[in-house]
């Protein structure tokens, strides 16, 4: 039993293998069984989708031990060092990313037990590639290799989009396709370029290798970083990049759109990873190249959303601006390149997701309910109900409404509370209102902002135009998106009391409740989370340890034993001490 704990550090390394390996085993059984047995397949998926948020946990407990060194994990699927061989990198920021995939494909794929999943084939399939595509966009410390699970992600999510047929969704599938595949190309193109320039496409040996770049070669090398930055931004919902979002967005399922709230952040997570170890402070003449532009294409981007949220008459079009709105506040504030507005962006991203996803699950019920898609009370309208009818209750000395009907007293249907206080919490975590996370994690930001301390400022210093101009955008664009959300919540649940009753799958109502309650949970655990941010972002700005680790990452000779001396090391490259 001595040695339980030495095998088990030992074993963790190779746990990272499971977020890519567990989802693409599950679909390749999805794809073995018959689209009749619907039921057997929820239960797989469901079954793989739990068990990949418990690696998960695992894997995001491992990273931030107090005894691991930096918080880092780096496994060699090849058994070959880097930069030649395929290399996974597990850190606090990778960590976090896999959590919250894991917790937003639960929440979809319980969403999709109650009816979305029949509406045609494959789909829980389709739906284990993309958190697959997913899984492996995070881990991967290569860029050939980040590009190809972004084609897993992208050719999973075409299907995922057209699920459910209909003449909005070919359409905004087939913009939705042809933006991507030439985002993809300008990847390639970008990636080629490096290549060609600093022989690797390794990110670590990237970092390394970019301060040895020539006088000569510094435009082609910036020319080069802005065409692959272009792709990202594409993904990651910039404008004027994103007019493809809100029709593809909107026109997906249900849970296909609480998914998709977490495809802009892959992007985001891109550029913030590849940024930071390529043009950190350590990067000479290009230390901060493309700062400005991330941070005025943020603001464009947080105007644009919040524009588009005040323009929006459906619940879905709402969701799809708030996600544009909440990735120009993150590549905004990603831009200034400081520590402590980069730890209270990563709070504030995992709170705007769950919110996002929420709402786009919410938009669903409300439209059902809207539509009349719920089966009528047993009675003709809700003025025949007993407990409303002047003729049977007492009117005299009650509150009346306009049609004299009896307010105190009236009761509220549990599905249409439930329904109503899940919008509200959605509404003050997008609007970054108290007293939730949201708010947390845009007072984080601003606090950061009014005592800048970061690359080329010091502490107590003035934040400077970019930075008043984005304090002043992020409380004006949360007083705009609270306006457009309260307009819409009061058409939906307030101006309209006459409608049926809501019909409530315990499959619908479990996973908002529990993407609603991670907030909550957010809120009560802020000083945890916030330093578990803080360290992501420190380990973040200072790429030094992701750097060491990867590059000084040793073959095993063994299952579970470290290399030794006699190791086989590739031609031209000695064993890393």
């Amino acid at each position: 039993m001595s040695h339980l704990p030495e095998f088990t550090a030992a074993l963790m390394p190779h746990l990272m293998l499971a977020p890519i390996a567990l989802p693409m085993l599950t679909a390749a059984l999805l794809l073995l069984l018959r689209e009749e047995q619907q039921r057997l397949k929820f239960g797989v998926s469901l079954a793989s989708t739990l068990m990949g948020l418990m690696v998960a946990i695992a894997l995001l407990q491992w990273a931030h031990r107090a005894d691991t060194a930096a918080g880092m994990g780096v496994y060699l699927p090849g058994n070959w060092p880097a930069p030649f061989g395929i290399v996974l990198v597990l850190d606090r920021l990778t960590a976090l990313m896999l959590l919250l995939t894991s917790l937003v494909a639960l929440c979809s794929v319980l969403f999709s037990g109650a009816r979305w999943q029949r509406a045609g084939v494959l789909y829980q399939a389709l739906f284990q590639f993309q958190l697959m595509g997913l899984s492996g966009a995070f881990l991967t410390g290569d860029l050939f290799n980040l590009f190809v699970f972004f084609e897993i992600m992208l050719a999973a999510s075409y299907g995922l989009l057209l699920h459910g047929s209909g003449r909005a969704r070919v359409q905004s599938g087939l913009h939705y396709i042809a933006i991507n595949l030439a985002a993809s190309s300008l990847f390639l193109v970008g990636a080629a370029m490096l290549y060609g320039l600093t022989g690797t496409l390794n990110m670590a040996d990237l970092a390394q290798a970019v301060p040895q770049v020539s006088q000569a070669d510094r435009g082609l090398l910036h020319t080069a970083a802005a065409i692959l930055a272009t792709a990202f931004l594409i993904k990651a919902a910039v404008w004027p990049l994103n007019f493809w979002l809100v029709p593809a967005y909107s026109a997906a399922t249900a849970p296909v759109g609480a998914l998709f709230a977490l495809m802009t952040k892959v992007g985001l997570y891109a550029l913030l990873r590849l940024w930071s170890l390529m043009f950190g402070a350590e990067a000479g003449p290009s230390a901060q190249f493309g700062s400005l532009w991330l941070i005025v294409g943020g603001m464009a981007t947080m105007a644009f959303g919040t524009i588009g949220m005040m323009g929006s008459q459906r619940l879905t079009h709402l969701a799809s601006h708030a996600a544009v709105l909440s990735s120009g506040t993150l590549l905004a504030a990603a831009g200034f390149g400081q520590t402590m507005l980069s730890a209270g962006l990563l709070y504030y991203l995992p709170s705007s997701t769950l919110a996002v996803a929420a709402l786009f699950l919410l938009a669903d019920l409300t439209e059902r309910w809207r539509n009349g898609g719920a089966t009528r009370p047993p009675y003709e309208s809700d003025d025949d109900a007993p407990f409303l009818s002047p003729e049977l209750v007492p009117t005299a000395g009650l509150n009346l409404d306009d049609d004299e009907q009896v307010l105190v007293g009236r009761v509220i249907p549990a599905a249409t509370a439930f329904m109503g206080l899940a919008y509200l919490t959605s509404t003050l975590v997008i609007a970054g209102l108290p007293p939730l996370s949201g708010f947390i994690g845009k007072f984080a930001m601003l606090t950061a902002l009014l005592n800048p301390l970061g690359l080329g400022s010091s502490a107590g210093s003035a934040p400077g135009l970019a930075g008043w101009t984005l304090l002043v955008l992020m409380i004006g664009t949360g007083l705009v998106a609270l306006m457009a959300l309260t307009r819409s919540g009061i058409r939906h649940f307030w101006a309209a009391p006459h409608r049926p009753t809501p019909q409530l799958h315990v499959f619908e109502g479990l996973p908002i409740a529990l993407l609603l309650g991670i907030c909550v949970t957010l809120t009560v655990q802020a000083e945890g989370v916030m330093r578990f941010t803080t360290a992501t972002a420190q380990a973040l700005h200072t790429p030094d340890s992701y750097v060491r680790a990867v590059m000084s990452a040793a073959p095993q000779s063994g299952p579970l034993a470290p290399a030794s001396a006699g190791t086989p090391q590739p031609p031209g490259k000695e064993a890393a001490p």
